[in-house]
């Protein structure tokens, strides 16, 4: 991958423009304090100083808004210039902790408010930006994105309808199902897997863990997961095991058939630390299951490890596992919103991903492939190098 050093050779596709919905402003902040303090480090060529105009910068985020009326409607506000400037819009769409008024009662936003808002900031644009990239870590709509009956196929439009408003680079974390960027064959589309920054979190946090096929193990909680569990393993060089979910399909319950249990494939667990990985938790209801059922076959340590830690029906259910010695530690990334409930807790650790949602823009912006970052192998064999796994 280049470095920093690398980077500053090359000629930047346009002035470097950062726009946070107000749902990304703490991680939107972090990536912008990263970007600026390795700009103001970088020695530039005097030959080249006329093609790096606006390069070092305090901060290179837009001043922009979106205000509401009492009705409940909005509008996207830029209120400084963006013509010619390569955009990038981050949007964190699980953001339910901010709220608007509707005719005097509080409404707090959803997933579909948080969209709206971001095609407001695109139609604000209005088509000025040399560029614009659209950074959605938790994907719109993404666990709706096949039809299995009649029913909308919401991610696929959405993707559909970010492209139809001149967005070039859609980049997402840890997608549902990949094959959504189907819907948008001929766009950008990238989804980045933390699997290095959950190796890294985990070994700067758990001093005495050891990464090898004596002593752990990885475990998918259902067929879903499997492939970032058999990377996970793979880079690591242990073994995966995986649960399958049977359910009743008789009956449906909150939109979907209900798990009538978890039945577990793989080698034995015994004795081994084991990292049950997925990309949501969201009740948290089939992580605890598949901890309860990992301790009864004599499993050493649980570490439940997910891209996005949802936690709808709040943290009670992992105290309670927690206490029990069902699970040891959770593991969460701060690409969606985190609670002050969720970061207090002893047994969370807060995968922090602001510096390399930092470079993949600044990588992005010097118009450099990516491709280094999307395939953590090598780093992940540095980093197990150095803490000696």
């Amino acid at each position: 991958m280049p470095t920093l050093k690398e980077l500053t050779k090359i000629i930047p596709f346009g002035d470097l423009a950062i726009l946070p919905l107000e749902s990304s402003r703490d991680i939107g902040a972090k990536v912008d304090r990263y970007i600026s303090d390795w700009r103001k480090k970088a020695a530039m060529d005097p030959t080249q100083e006329f093609h790096f105009t606006n390069y070092k910068k305090n901060s290179y985020i837009i001043d922009a808004k979106c205000p509401r009326f009492g009705s409940g409607e909005a509008k996207g506000i830029i209120n400084e210039s963006v013509r010619g400037k390569d955009v990038f819009l981050l949007v964190d769409v699980c953001n339910h902790s901010l709220s608007y008024k509707v005719c005097g009662q509080i409404n707090h936003m959803s997933p579909d408010d948080h969209y709206q808002d971001l095609k407001r900031m695109i139609s604000a644009i209005g088509g000025k930006a040399r560029r614009i990239t659209v950074i959605m870590p938790f994907l719109y709509e993404s666990r709706q994105h096949r039809r299995s009956t009649r029913e909308s196929l919401d991610c696929a439009l959405a993707l559909q309808e970010l492209v139809s408003m001149g967005v070039e680079n859609i980049i997402t974390f840890d997608a549902h199902d990949p094959r959504v960027q189907n819907a948008i064959p001929l766009s950008s589309f990238e989804t980045v897997q933390p699997t290095y920054q959950f190796i890294k979190a985990l070994l700067q946090n758990i001093p005495d863990i050891k990464m090898n096929s004596e002593n752990m193990m990885i475990v998918s909680p259902d067929e879903g997961a499997m492939g970032r569990a058999i990377y996970f393993g793979n880079v690591i060089g242990v073994d995966v095991g995986t649960f399958y979910k049977r359910r009743d399909y008789t009956r449906i319950e909150d939109g979907r058939n209900p798990i009538v249990a978890h039945e577990f494939l793989g080698a034995s667990v015994e004795g081994k630390d084991v990292i049950v990985i997925d990309d949501m938790i969201s009740s948290g209801e089939s992580m605890i299951d598949v901890a309860t059922k990992l301790k009864r076959r004599k499993a050493n340590r649980v570490f439940v490890a997910s891209t996005f830690g949802l936690f709808t029906n709040g943290m009670g259910v992992f105290d309670e596992a927690y206490e029990k010695g069902l699970i040891y530690r959770v593991m969460t990334t701060n690409l969606v919103y985190q609670s002050q409930e969720v970061l207090k807790r002893e047994y969370y650790i807060d995968v922090d991903m602001s510096k390399y949602i930092a470079l993949l823009i600044d990588t992005l912006n010097h118009d450099y492939s990516i491709s280094e970052y999307l395939d953590p192998t090598e780093r992940i064999e540095r980093v197990l190098k150095k803490y000696n796994q």
